[in-house]
């Protein structure tokens, strides 16, 4: 997580300081010299920068999801458990190894159509995520651990009408949740009382979703512990496409495509 940085103009805050001291009498009275503003100091200035990564997060890391076509570009018209079958096949534009999934949950994927109560892909979720008006596909996978995958796959542009898998992490998530256009993970930290926030958002250069905010936060004083295993709701944001289905009791697809089919 990097560092922000504020700029201060001090021509503007001692402009706000003459402001704030105008008297009821009708004449300006000083507030008091302005602080002058202070740049951020570095350490260590002769510390050679590093010149690579010293691990790979995965972030940017993207796949061509093989024998999937996307009618009109619509990704709601996809059965969510053939898209996550066909990415087990999937070769990334760059191997991190972060995107591959345990042998117990590729064979409960591969199990999914005759023994659908096993089987670990969720209900599929409908957001525009990169703000171009069409709907991408986000889904969740189930891994051992109280693990959870979560994906995102976007329409190619163009004729050509294939689906990219446009995200992939995966974590001992608390919840996920839609802020804007931003996919929030919440994950349980080691110290008590506080837990990871991970916001990824779209990034136009990169043509992925990238993990841009990364934090540890207090965690809510109403979380219990049952709250490791939400889900977010179709309805908990205006943004999500009113076709989102509503996911069973259990968090199970039903195994079958739909009826319009860190």
């Amino acid at each position: 997580m990097r560092p922000v940085r504020v700029r201060a103009v001090a021509s503007a805050v001692a402009v706000l300081a003459l402001l704030s001291g105008c008297g009821g009498a009708g004449g300006l009275r000083s507030a008091g010299e302005a602080p002058s503003a202070v740049e951020p100091a570095r350490l260590w200035p002769d510390l050679p920068p590093a010149s690579a990564a010293p691990y790979d997060y995965g972030e940017g890391e993207t796949a061509r999801i093989p024998g999937i076509t996307v009618p009109g570009g619509d990704v709601h018209r996809l059965d969510p458990v053939a898209v996550v079958q066909a990415g087990l096949k999937a070769r990334t534009d760059r191997d991190s190894g972060l995107d591959e999934l345990p042998d117990a949950t590729v064979r409960a994927i591969r199990a999914c159509r005759t023994a659908p109560d096993d089987c670990p892909v969720l209900a599929p979720y409908y957001f525009d995520l990169t703000g171009d008006g069409r709907d991408e596909l986000v889904l969740g996978i189930r891994m051992p651990g109280r693990q959870l995958t979560v994906r995102a796959y976007r329409a190619d542009q163009g004729d050509k009408g294939g689906l990219t898998r446009i995200m992939s992490t995966s974590d001992a998530v608390i919840s996920v949740e839609l802020a804007g256009r931003d996919l929030v993970l919440r994950a349980p930290s080691a110290i008590s009382g506080y837990e990871y926030r991970t916001a990824w958002s779209w990034d136009e250069r990169q043509q992925a979703m990238l993990a841009t905010r990364d934090e540890i936060l207090r965690a809510p004083e109403r979380r219990k512990d049952t709250d490791r295993n939400r889900t977010p709701s179709p309805t908990a944001s205006p943004t999500a496409s009113p076709s989102a289905p509503s996911a069973p009791a259990d968090g199970r697809p039903s195994g079958s495509p739909p009826a319009a089919a860190r």
